[in-house]
């Protein structure tokens, strides 16, 4: 079982190296792709089932003993984020077919390279291997970017790049930091020093500012809606369910396992956290493109995130990780809502000819049930988790947290009305727009994911246990501890 860990990382790596040696033939780069995923899915889905119990299983590549190896670790939190990350690749695989966004040059080996740095970034047991993970994640990121991006990608292709450099800059100098004065990078020997030893506080500080930066949260998030806005919807998609949730899984890992939930940080944790959910929600509602709101209202809910870390009591954690998991889905439903939306139309902008509903109303589905999930409306699994995560606030005494929270769902569901209104109700198509079929591998993903989130809230216990046995680990590290650094 512990050999699964490698394949996450290994499989996609693998094929991405035989299909750039295998230019120019897409039906093979498709199905391979997909064949892959699919693999990495059911091997992840057996890490979740092992690790459901509160186990955690390691492997050291190479067989080294621990203090040498490169070791892999996964626990029900890092196996939950790897199996819902590798879900979201696939269906973003599957509505690139319909888009035509894979048979652009390279952009399926990257994806595949993209989603091992991913995996490999949730499964790390050090802090140097972290930092060089996610370089693998963002160097394809780049040049997706730069090579399936729209009008004005030169510009935001150098804000993306120049925005990550920094902070990769400073994720290395902090993990140079943390080893000149513990001398070691791993997250076993580093449990629990930060809350001891003030130098190991300012060094793991400057990890959380770069991995808050590469997050999006206030206020080094303005990168994020400048950039994203431009790349095509399917892979806006796609980074949304990687490459701010790496940074935010590394955010909660750290500061649980480094600082072992030092209250003396639970005020600025939460003064990010807030500002993050109104400046976000705030930013949505003056765009007037689909896209764009949907990027805004990314800051936001990362900053609902940040509020479950910053309470760090029990029933906060498990609302994190079910909101974590759940908002993934959400988030790249939402995206290839608009994915779908730009075929047909060509441009997510909410001027222009509306009545997507009447015209398309398994795409107008899959839009209103992602949509009221995000806002937070029952049943859906948004709902339950803004529950929660009110609930843990309200135990805690965070009376202006939660009053900040209801206030910014309310504005969210505002914004959600603004896009449904333009596109799926406003006027109608002409006649000749109004022919023709939208492809199956457009509307099934989202489609897919929305109901997926419907199913979380309905039938939500299987989901809440694993979230529970996730919180119970970053309350008390002592098994991933023991497991990580046993000879």
């Amino acid at each position: 079982m512990n050999g699964l860990l490698l394949l996450p990382i290994a499989g996609p790596l693998l094929v991405a190296g035989g299909l750039l040696a295998l230019p120019g033939r897409p039906p093979i780069h498709r199905t391979a792709a997909l064949v892959t995923t699919a693999a990495v899915l059911v091997g992840a889905g057996a890490l979740l089932v092992a690790t459901a119990d509160g186990a955690v299983l390691v492997l050291r590549i190479g067989g080294w003993p621990a203090s040498v190896a490169i070791g892999l670790a996964a626990d029900a939190f890092s196996a939950l984020l790897v199996t819902v990350a590798t879900l979201v690749v696939f269906c973003c695989l599957v509505s690139a077919a319909g888009s035509g966004d894979d048979r652009r040059p390279y952009f399926l080996p990257l994806v595949l390279v993209l989603s091992a740095g991913a995996n490999g970034a949730f499964l790390t047991t050090d802090l140097f291997n972290l930092f060089v993970l996610i370089e693998v994640m963002l160097v394809p990121s780049y040049v997706l970017l730069s090579l399936n991006g729209g009008a004005g990608r030169g510009g935001a292709g150098r804000v993306y790049v120049a925005t990550n450099l920094l902070g990769s800059t400073l994720l290395l100098a902090g993990v140079a930091l943390v080893y000149g004065t513990t001398g070691t990078v791993g997250l076993g020997e580093l449990a629990g020093t930060a809350h001891n030893d003030p130098a190991v506080a300012v060094a793991g500080g400057l990890v959380l500012l770069a991995l808050a930066v590469k997050s999006a949260l206030v206020p080094v998030h303005d990168w994020l809606p400048r950039t994203y806005s431009v790349a095509s919807p399917v892979l806006v998609a796609l980074f949304s369910g990687l490459l701010t949730k790496v940074g935010l899984y590394a955010v909660i890992r750290i500061y649980a396992m480094l600082y072992g939930g030092d209250p003396a940080y639970h005020w600025l944790l939460g003064a990010v956290a807030l500002l993050s959910m109104v400046v976000g929600v705030l930013g949505a509602l003056g765009e007037n493109s689909m896209r764009r709101i949907l990027t805004f209202h990314m800051v936001s809910q990362i900053g609902y995130l940040l509020l479950g870390l910053a309470l760090f009591t029990a029933a906060s954690l498990a609302a994190t990780v079910y909101y974590l998991a759940q908002y993934v889905l959400v988030k790249a439903a939402l995206f290839l809502c608009a994915a779908a939306v730009r075929a047909d139309r060509g441009s997510d902008r909410l001027d222009g000819v509306g009545g997507l509903a009447t015209r398309r109303p398994a795409l107008a589905l899959a839009f209103a049930a992602a949509a009221l999930s995000l806002a937070g409306l029952p049943p859906f699994s948004g709902f339950l988790a803004k529950f929660l995560l009110l609930r843990a606030a309200a135990a805690a005494g965070a009376w202006l947290a939660m009053a900040v929270a209801v206030l910014v769902s309310l504005l969210t569901l505002l914004s959600m009305v603004k896009i449904w209104s333009a596109l799926f109700t406003s006027g109608g198509p002409p006649p000749e727009a109004a022919a023709g079929r939208m492809r199956r591998s457009l509307v099934a993903p989202p489609l897919a994911l929305a109901g997926l989130s419907l199913a979380a809230g309905l039938a939500a216990q299987p989901l809440l246990m694993l979230a529970d046995t996730a919180a119970a680990g970053l309350r008390d590290p002592a098994s991933y501890v023991r497991a990580v650094i046993a000879p």
